[in-house]
């Protein structure tokens, strides 16, 4: 190797389970389809860690054909960071506006995977449907925040096997919400039909729309003020239940 950046199977390894554990302690998996979620997760954690201290394969394969044209794609550790090589960023990588962007999208990864748990464990407790908090603006906040974290983590260092994986998850991720959705479905019936309605799975609109349209339920005799409805907040992981 040209520098001691790779080669390092300790740090793939510890790497890979502190940000494994981490994401577990804000996710709080629980049920078989929770732990698919996480094994996605960590497989990319596993392929990304092994080429950012152990094998720069992404390097190889494209140093024969593009080092003449990119000096710094090297096999180094600098060497890795390719958008800036790719762009010809001078100087340190790590303030370079793509390591930057990286961080902003795993912290806010990070924040939404922990703002929905929060939401999912009142669900819980009140027997309730997701409504509120990021569930509000998108119907599996959870798995956005997956998603957003390995963005992050592609935008500070792309390999050629992490870009590959990354729409394979995208697509796993999809069923998992498919497949929740229906069980949540069948549970909550209408109120799920009209939450689903305005609320997008994935991809937040400009602002949550809320409903116009009064839940289901028994109506206020004439004069009298109507209750308020029951907040909603959870997911299939819309009610925090086991599965």
């Amino acid at each position: 190797m040209a520098d001691a950046a790779y080669g390092l199977w300790p740090l793939v390894i510890l790497n890979t389970l502190l940000f494994a554990v981490f994401a577990a302690g804000f996710f709080h998996p629980r049920t078989k389809r929770d732990w698919r979620a996480m094994g996605a997760y960590s497989a990319f954690l596993v392929v990304l860690f092994t080429e950012m201290y152990g094998i720069p394969l992404t390097i190889y394969l494209l140093g024969s054909r593009l080092g003449n044209r990119f000096p710094l794609l090297k096999d180094t550790h600098a060497g890795g960071h390719l958008w800036n090589d790719l762009t010809n960023w001078q100087g340190d990588p790590h303030p370079s506006p793509f390591h930057l962007a990286g961080y902003v999208a795993l912290g806010s990864g990070f924040w939404l995977i922990a703002a929905a748990w929060k939401r999912l464990h009142e669900a819980a407790r009140h027997d309730e449907l997701a409504a509120t908090g990021p569930y509000a603006w998108v119907r599996h906040p959870q798995y956005v925040g997956f998603l957003l974290i390995m963005i992050g983590f592609l935008l500070q260092w792309p390999t050629i096997p992490t870009l590959i994986m990354f729409p394979v998850l995208v697509y796993v991720y999809a069923r998992l919400a498919h497949s929740e959705e229906r069980e949540v479905a069948k549970e909550f019936g209408e109120r799920w039909d009209a939450y689903a309605a305005r609320t997008p799975a994935f991809l937040p609109r400009h602002r949550p729309v809320r409903s116009t349209t009064p839940p289901p339920g028994p109506h206020p005799a004439p004069g009298q003020q109507p209750q308020p409805p029951r907040t909603a907040v959870s997911h299939h992981p819309h009610t925090g239940r086991s599965r």
